[in-house]
């Protein structure tokens, strides 16, 4: 069995693809060894930086058989074009979300990559944080009972730091603006801790930032198994903010970033501190999709599930449009529309 790091090649270069780069140094199972994007010298600033080879085009980086594996973290819009791309010249992919913009995209990917025998991993990094691992073992273990009620909260302070010019701040780039961009990694963790999404109510608006796109959204989200969430994302506070409360029957978990994870049970009059020390996700989700590609192992986030994450907040947008509940299933049979 081949266990020689995974030899990868990032696209779409921008300060996202310097993360996920930065995680790869940190990682013993993949090697940066080619890059690309249209720029000629932000591709030579990225490979110089990185140690890796700038690739002329994506056609010759796709054409290089050193490469196993492209890192993708172009537009959402182009997201079709270069992963079945990718998958057409037999590499794997590790594809930021969200999958796509439409429902469509994201299941022309997952069947691009399924047909060509590729592995297709998503970005979601966030519901691998050690509070809410900790969190859904005490589920899985009946210790919170039946699940009820959740409450998310998701904020940034994006006030004099977006570039208008950017995709991720243009409705065309990036439809739903902050829900989509940030709030969809919550809609995951609400999905990972009380199970599937139903239906979705949503509202959003742009109070602040400039541009053409909500900076502000909110979600009422029911579950199949009846429980009911709350999720609030925004670029328009004054600092940044994470909030995951978790309502059981028999047992309650509140997370936030200043305070770090409680629990409290029935009976009980105050929660206890959870440890729940900081690890590295971005490396862990490379180092899984490293796994899959050389002994055959499945990821935690593929391209079904991504699609379905799409269409909660696909859901939200439309319910926001049209003053009412959207079902998730109709936005995935393509029965609810703009």
């Amino acid at each position: 069995m081949d266990e020689s790091p995974l030899r990868v090649a990032a696209i779409g270069i921008g300060w996202w693809s310097d993360v996920l780069a930065d995680a790869v140094r940190r990682s013993d199972k993949l090697k940066l060894v080619a890059c690309y994007t249209r720029s000629a010298a932000k591709a030579k600033d990225f490979a110089d930086k990185y140690g890796c080879r700038a690739a002329a085009s994506y056609e010759a980086l796709l054409a290089d058989p050193e490469v196993e594996a492209v890192i993708n973290t172009t537009p959402n819009d182009v997201h079709r074009i270069t992963t079945c791309a990718a998958a057409a010249a037999g590499k794997h992919i590790f594809l930021d979300k969200p999958i796509a913009n439409s429902i469509a995209d994201g299941r022309a990917i997952t069947e691009a990559c399924r047909a060509a025998g590729v592995v297709l991993a998503l970005g979601y990094q966030r519901r691998r944080e050690s509070h809410f691992r900790w969190i859904k073992q005490q589920i899985d273990a009946g210790v919170f009972g039946r699940l009820v009620n959740a409450e998310a909260n998701i904020s940034r302070d994006r006030l004099g730091k977006i570039d208008l010019g950017s995709w991720r701040y243009q409705a065309a780039g990036m439809p739903g603006g902050v829900m989509l961009q940030i709030g969809i990694h919550y809609t995951d963790v609400l999905e990972y801790l009380l199970g599937p999404i139903r239906a979705v109510r949503g509202q959003f608006a742009q109070l602040v930032l400039p541009g053409d796109n909500p900076d502000v959204a909110s979600l009422l989200l029911q579950h199949d198994n009846g429980a009911l969430s709350t999720l609030n994302a925004s670029y328009a506070s004054a600092s940044e903010y994470y909030l995951m409360n978790i309502y059981g029957k028999d047992a309650t978990a509140y997370y936030d970033l200043n305070n770090g994870l409680r629990l409290i049970k029935r009976g009980e009059q105050v929660p206890v501190s959870i440890a729940s020390p900081n690890n590295d996700t971005l490396v862990e989700q490379l180092d899984e999709f490293a796994a899959a590609v050389r002994r055959g192992g499945q990821v935690e986030v593929g391209g079904d599930y991504a699609t379905r994450s799409l269409a909660v907040v696909r859901a939200g947008i439309l319910s926001a449009q049209q003053g009412r509940q959207i079902e998730v299933a109709d936005v995935l049979a393509g029965l609810a529309s703009d």
